[in-house]
């Protein structure tokens, strides 16, 4: 019995990750990267790129950020954290504002672990914060400005505490890295949110800030 063309070629894309993964030489994982027909193999690739050599992965993975499969842009920016401070902020400006919900979504979250995030990168998130039509992708970008702490994107997300309620409530949690009467006002009327799991988020905030008795 002869196996489906589309099994055949499952089949041979695994054969060529498990190669890609324990190919000795990383020039070679980089050709799998780079060249494999498979975009599940080039993106396995990258990873395993990445975790051997983040700086010989540097310009394959700017490369896969431009990719044209969109589950290679989500590796890209899956892996983004790994890169550390080579993960320049081009690149992930470029993955922020892709197309596809779930590579931005990723994106978002690796500027919010980038250690040294530049300026335009930050802008960029706050951007999305306000702008993005996707709530999932609004969700990690305002997380991801509570990670950073920039007192600039402040604005961004007391707007988005008015948002859509899950993206409310990663919002209230953004504002633990805030001060400021703008905060403490926000965190108050949060308290009433038709949202329970709103009102439990500023409730604990309020509390950790209160002095002890």
């Amino acid at each position: 019995m002869r196996l489906a063309a589309d099994t055949v070629a499952a089949v041979d894309a695994t054969e060529r990750a498990v190669a890609a993964a324990t190919a000795p030489d990383v020039a070679d994982v980089a050709r799998f990267a780079t060249d494999d027909p498979d975009p599940t193999v080039r993106a396995f690739a990258l990873a395993t790129l990445v975790g051997r050599d983040p700086t010989a992965a540097l310009p394959i993975w700017r490369r896969a950020a431009d990719d044209g499969s969109p589950r290679v842009r989500r590796r890209a920016a899956e892996v983004a954290p790994r890169l550390g401070r080579r993960a320049d902020a081009a690149t992930l400006r470029r993955l922020l504002a892709d197309p596809e919900p779930w590579v931005a979504e990723a994106a978002a979250f690796a500027a919010g672990e980038h250690p040294r995030p530049a300026a335009g990168l930050v802008a960029a998130v706050a951007g999305v914060v306000t702008d993005h039509p996707d709530p999932v992708v609004r969700e990690a970008a305002v997380a991801a400005l509570g990670s950073i702490g920039d007192p600039t994107t402040l604005p961004a997300v007391l707007g988005a505490c008015a948002d859509r309620p899950a993206v409310r409530r990663r919002a209230v949690l953004a504002l633990a890295a805030f001060d400021g009467p703008e905060v403490e006002a926000r965190l108050a009327a949060a308290l009433d949110d038709r949202d329970w799991q709103v009102r439990q988020a500023a409730e604990d905030l309020l509390r950790a800030g209160s002095p002890d008795p």
